[in-house]
């Protein structure tokens, strides 16, 4: 197990925001590499230095990560409560996982939910869950029985707070209005899919409901599977399991155009393209904080740098009508 060394420590993340009744850091580290690209000993590198660097919010799944070989899920989750107990720090963090994608504990049935949060707390070492979201909506399952089972999670004092990704504008809406007709908890997050080159899926009757009912949103895929860190260039060979995806998007015209001006931004003010694009995500309406993923520490400042980058209106607007 990595101990925290002053040399991997970036730069300071500014102010918490405020989430429900949870205050979290402007970066919200994903946890989805931990077990998968980062093996333990990075992994806990760079929770090391997230959390010496000021990050607090902590982002993973009970199905992190199934999809790679050898794995069967959870692994995230046990690198997570390994490290936080190792340290002695559970009390200052913010950790948010969701239910209904490990293949064994699929959907969101209430008899699944109570027992998929009972498998995520005994991995991630811990009494409570900070943020509990559904991790992709189950249509088969009325919204009433859902918010009940969270609700009844929220009174055993197992989650402080709900929220819901991959969910459609309607169930949102039909969730949160049930949440307050009954008096029940009710979702404070919504996790997006969001970025510079995928705006479509949240602007607009989703993002609408988010702001109508006061949610936060944690965009994921922040920076396109790494595309909007600069790397991927015409003729670039990128070492990534996600290489494939992220250089799809040299092949269309709006991803050419916001590299360009990702590019312009970023030398205007001698900044990572990465935390240009993560900067103008946490300036749009509803963004409390984009998720992002490090495999090592020597990607994490360019990350936590987003909270200190000062995006000017012209700024915004070019990267706004690049990405249109």
């Amino acid at each position: 197990m990595s101990t925290p060394t002053s040399a991997s420590v970036p730069g300071p993340v500014p102010s918490s925001k405020p989430l429900g009744s949870l205050s979290v850091s402007p970066l919200s580290l994903g946890g989805n590499v931990f077990g998968w690209t980062a093996d333990e000993a990075t992994s806990f590198e760079v929770l090391d230095a997230f959390t010496a660097g000021g990050g607090n919010f902590i982002d993973t799944a009970d199905g992190y990560s199934f999809f790679a070989p050898g794995n069967k899920g959870g692994e995230s989750e046990t690198i997570i409560g390994d490290w936080h107990t190792a340290r002695g720090n559970r009390s200052d963090l913010v950790i948010a996982t969701k239910v209904g994608s490990l293949p064994e504990r699929k959907g969101l049935s209430a008899a699944n939910i109570k027992a998929a949060v009972d498998d995520s707390l005994t991995r991630l070492r811990t009494d409570y869950i900070d943020l509990y979201y559904t991790h992709f909506d189950d249509e088969t399952v009325e919204v009433s029985e859902i918010i009940t089972a969270l609700d009844d999670l929220v009174k055993a004092g197992k989650v402080r707070e709900i929220g819901a990704s991959n969910i459609s504008p309607e169930r949102l809406a039909a969730s949160l209005d049930f949440s307050d007709r009954e008096g029940l908890a009710k979702y404070v997050a919504i996790q997006p899919h969001y970025n510079l080159v995928s705006r479509d899926t949240y602007e607009g009757p989703l993002r609408d409901v988010a702001a109508r009912h006061g949610l936060g949103a944690m965009p994921y895929y922040g920076l396109a599977s790494g595309f909007l860190t600069g790397k991927y260039r015409p003729g670039s060979d990128v070492d990534s399991v996600r290489s494939s995806k992220a250089a799809e998007h040299l092949h269309t015209e709006r991803g050419r155009r916001v590299l360009a001006a990702l590019d312009e931004v970023a030398e205007r003010h001698e900044a990572e393209q990465a935390t240009v694009a993560l900067a103008w995500l946490a300036a749009q309406p509803t963004v409390t904080a984009p998720i992002a993923s490090a495999r090592t520490v020597a990607q994490l400042p360019a990350l936590m740098a987003l909270g200190t980058l000062p995006l000017t209106a012209e700024d915004l607007k070019l990267l706004t009508d690049a990405s249109a």
